[in-house]
């Protein structure tokens, strides 16, 4: 049996959150951290504590996104350091507060885990979001979800990106988790999309209570989908969107585009073709909350992540 060296060593993950209600029309997350709330038997693992929190309570009662900005977005060092006025965005007083119970980010106080409860419109299945391409930890934990989710497939979305990655909620913790499931129209609960982010939640928080009573964990690796460009709508000269997703790209995350593919269409019939020189896999394709930041879908390219072998410190 092949043991971890020292430096592989982790500090046990004892301090978790889920976080449901970033953005308050996202029902799976809502609708299970209010039930964790109540009554959080499901959730309970020995030697750990894990605190379900509803992250944007004023978005989640107007059933919105958000009520003056994406909390998904400003948790960086500009907004989290803001001083407090009278007419500070909701949601940036909200991150401060957030970042209050639970980091401060970047601090050894920190949570050491953090789940981020998403929805999405597009046809994306039950996606792992992973910020950090380096975080043997968390790569880990997204090979034990994938293998124990089977056959239900989990496709990893890869933001480390110097250009593109942005701060999210659940990066006030030492390690964090996005889960990303759909399609899901805003809004609405589906029983078979809340019941697959159920139990990514059970295998994920198994997996840290396996960690933390000394399993070791081998190298592994795992095929993730790295993000590369944001492609926006064409536009006329207005600024409105001037064509739409084509109907051989739409539900197709994931799936491979090609150099000469369709990928928009307008009103006239004129066919916009990916002009790109490799093939890239879509994903967020015509996320209807992405409207506004003038994405229409994402580029991201193949590639495999190595994590070295893993084992709790702590036993």
């Amino acid at each position: 049996m092949a043991f971890c060296h020292d430096d592989h060593e982790l500090a046990p993950v004892r301090r978790i959150a889920i976080f449901g209600g970033t953005h308050g029309n996202e029902l799976s997350g809502v609708l299970l951290v209010k039930h964790w709330l109540e009554n959080g038997a499901e959730i309970r693992r020995v030697g750990m504590e894990v605190k379900p929190f509803l992250t944007n309570p004023r978005a989640v009662q107007k059933c919105t996104r958000y009520i003056d900005c994406d909390l998904n977005r400003v948790f960086d060092t500009e907004h989290l350091g803001k001083q407090e006025t009278e007419d500070m965005l909701y949601e940036v007083k909200r991150a401060q507060e957030i970042n209050s119970i639970f980091g401060p980010k970047g601090s050894d106080d920190a949570f050491d885990l953090i789940f981020d409860l998403h929805n999405t419109t597009s046809n994306m299945g039950s996606t792992l979001v992973l910020e950090d391409s380096h975080d043997d930890f968390t790569v880990q934990m997204f090979h034990y979800i994938k293998l124990a989710m089977s056959p239900t497939s989990c496709p990893v979305l890869l933001i480390d990106h110097p250009n593109l990655k942005y701060a999210t909620t659940r990066s006030v913790a030492k390690h964090s988790v996005g889960i990303e499931i759909g399609p899901q129209p805003q809004g609405v609960i589906r029983a078979d999309i809340l019941d697959n982010m159920r139990r990514m939640i059970k295998h994920g928080l198994d997996f840290v209570q396996l960690f933390n009573t000394g399993k070791e964990f081998p190298p592994c690796c795992i095929e993730v989908y790295e993000i590369v460009e944001k492609v926006d709508y064409p536009r006329n000269e207005a600024g409105e969107i001037a064509a739409f997703v084509h109907h051989s790209l739409q539900d197709q995350d994931w799936q491979a585009l090609n150099p000469g593919d369709p990928i928009f269409l307008d009103l006239d019939g004129k066919v916009i073709v990916y002009d790109g020189d490799c093939t890239v896999y879509p994903t967020f394709v015509n996320e209807a909350a992405y409207y506004e930041k003038k994405q229409a879908f994402t580029k991201t390219v193949k590639v495999t992540l190595n994590a070295k072998c893993i084992q709790s410190s702590g036993c």
